[in-house]
């Protein structure tokens, strides 16, 4: 089970951090995404990362102003977010792939928390 947390409503510049905590003791092993979806759109890939931590993806979009990180010992991965624009908003969904690797395809994911509302104003 994921559990995301850490949405809100903030202004056009500001940093959120969104976390996503895993019920279990397999979450070291497999790889962690970060996706989201607006309104009335397909859910976008934003941030993975491998099951170590030592090597991260993320969307052109993001690059440079996100970061995604994970914590194994709290079975928790985060997602960073600075300078965020209004395009950000959506609900933000983690996402536990299907293997160790840090993937951009949802449909390699097999677990998926519910979702936590980034919305940014502008």
């Amino acid at each position: 089970q994921l559990q995301a947390s850490g949405g809100g409503l903030v202004q056009a510049g500001d940093s959120l951090r969104l976390s996503c905590t895993a019920s279990g003791r397999s979450f070291s092993a497999y790889g962690m995404g970060w996706f989201r979806q607006a309104p009335g759109k397909a859910r976008e890939f934003v941030a993975a990362i491998l099951w170590s931590g030592g090597r991260t993806t993320l969307a052109d979009s993001v690059k440079g102003r996100f970061n995604i990180s994970r914590d194994n010992p709290k079975n928790t991965v985060y997602l960073q977010m600075n300078n965020l624009v209004p395009d950000d908003t959506g609900v933000y969904f983690c996402g536990r792939s299907r293997d160790a690797w840090d993937r951009s395809n949802p449909s390699e994911y097999r677990y998926w928390g519910r979702g936590t509302l980034v919305t940014v104003s502008s």
